[in-house]
């Protein structure tokens, strides 16, 4: 039997909202994800040089870089997991199941005895990041009006690097042998994220199931509901009215031959940009963030509980870039704006690596370099996943975005900390200096894809830019 057809206004109905109550709370519940896994990974990467030492677990600098490695393996395998999950369940089901997940993982981190534990708890802890990323992306772009979704986008992305200081700040103390014991301090540091997803487990009740993601399913009813208290919180009867109309026809779901069948014939291009954004991102963060603290110790002889306020500099500078630029990626345009913050994130590495080659920097100079580096490469960054989120047909969303980390990741980021752990371990400047150019190069072919492949997505509704697969055409 055929599925039944039905007329919404519902997409429309999310544009043209105004922001409101259910805003705030929204993004404040949903934004925590990226401010955990900050926490997660500048906690890691300021304790690099504390877990090399024997009253904690005694790691070499190749198996921090393997750590690093570990959880970012579990961030893509939970990504796609979870990402499948979302798009067949709905988005609101996964928000407590990833969170209790990060929350075992990070209790079981604090009791880690070796490196094979560590590891396995931080690939446990990173699964379930990895399955919020899909999750929560595709909450985000469908509830968030479409004039305002890329610099809420990178906004509630920067908040990754809100975590991030708040994990740096803490090590600096807790990382202090006067004021917490060396076996400890590393143990409580990892504490914190646990801490912060107590609250978010109450915070997310209140999060509602995606109205757009309810219609594809054939819940009318549940989506009209939810819309009518969204609106509600905005004003209500005072409200312009809606526009055009979409008609639904529900859809069975879809078997991965389909979903890749859309992926390569449909949307070769945009396959190929997803890719490109991801996985330069994914190699220049990972490699350079998991391996700075070290450079900062091994070269620069920075006291392994001072490298936290080092690491605090990095974090403030990726927090301001997709606050400050956030705007301009829906006024001035996602393809130039994109193009411009991987452009430029890439020629200023370049120049700082020229000048560490020669030894001209001391480590306030060189982190100085790395922070206005990363101002531009945070908000590009935070705009390659927003790209990403919009560009694929709802149907299969969170599984696209799921794909596009995991598969970009991979490629890019996954081997990247063991890779600059080996380059830090050869004791060889010029070496870590390629690395470091590599990076820079990924990041100026990425700038140079998003000008020729890049959609114009800026102020356009989900349905402008990529028809659901269960939409047929729209009605005044």
């Amino acid at each position: 039997m055929s599925a039944i057809s039905f007329e919404t206004d519902i997409p429309a109905r999310l544009d043209r909202l105004p922001w409101s109550r259910f805003h705030w709370l929204f993004v404040t519940a949903l934004g925590v994800t990226w401010l955990l896994d900050g926490l997660e990974a500048t906690v890691v990467a300021a304790l690099g040089p504390a877990l090399l030492r024997s009253t904690t677990l005694g790691l070499s600098a190749r198996q921090v870089g393997l750590s690093q490695s570990m959880y970012l393996a579990g961030a893509i395998g939970g990504a796609i997991v979870f990402g499948h999950l979302a798009d067949r369940l709905g988005r609101k089901r996964l928000f407590s199941a990833t969170l209790l997940i990060y929350l075992s993982g990070a209790l079981l981190t604090t009791l880690s005895w070796s490196f094979w534990s560590f590891a396995l708890f931080r690939a446990l802890t990173g699964a379930a990041i990895g399955g919020e990323y899909s999750a929560i992306n595709s909450a985000v772009d469908e509830l968030v009006p479409a004039r305002l979704r890329g610099r809420v986008g990178l906004a509630i992305n920067s908040t990754y690097w809100l975590g991030a200081i708040l994990g740096a700040g803490a090590t600096v103390w807790l990382l202090d042998p006067e004021l917490v014991p060396q076996w400890l301090g590393w143990r409580l540091s990892f504490a914190l994220g646990a801490v912060f997803g107590v609250a978010m487990l109450v915070a997310r009740r209140y999060v509602p199931e995606s109205p757009r993601w309810l219609l594809i399913h054939g819940r009318s009813a549940e989506a009209e509901a939810i819309m009518r208290e969204i609106e509600a919180h905005a004003g209500g009867g005072t409200l312009p009215p809606a526009g055009k109309k979409m008609r639904i026809t529900p859809q069975p779901a879809l078997g991965f031959g389909r979903i890749l069948h859309t992926l390569v014939v449909d949307y070769p291009g945009r396959c190929i940009l997803g890719l490109v954004l991801i996985a330069s991102q994914a190699f220049f963060y990972n490699g350079i963030t998991s391996s700075y603290p070290l450079v900062l110790n091994l070269y620069f002889e920075v006291p392994v509980d001072r490298t936290g306020l080092f690491v605090l500099v990095m974090a403030v500078s990726n927090l301001l870039g997709p606050l400050v630029l956030g705007r301009l990626f829906d006024t001035v345009g996602r393809r130039f704006m994109i193009s411009a913050t991987y452009a430029l994130s890439g020629c200023v590495i370049i120049a700082a690596e020229m000048l560490f080659l020669v030894g001209v920097l001391d480590a306030r100079t060189q982190t100085t370099l790395w922070a206005v580096t990363f101002f531009f490469a945070s908000a590009g960054a935070s705009a390659g996943y927003l790209t990403v989120s919009e560009i694929f047909p709802l149907e299969m969303r969170a599984l696209a975005i799921a794909l596009f980390f995991a598969i970009g990741t991979t490629i890019g980021g996954l081997g990247a900390p063991a890779l600059f752990g080996e380059l830090i371990d050869s004791g060889r400047r010029d070496l870590l200096v390629w690395g470091y150019l590599a990076g820079a190069l990924l990041m100026l072919a990425a700038a140079a894809t998003e000008l020729l492949l890049g959609p114009a997505a800026e102020r356009k509704s989900l349905e402008e830019i990529t028809l659901p697969l269960s939409a047929g055409t729209r009605s005044s």
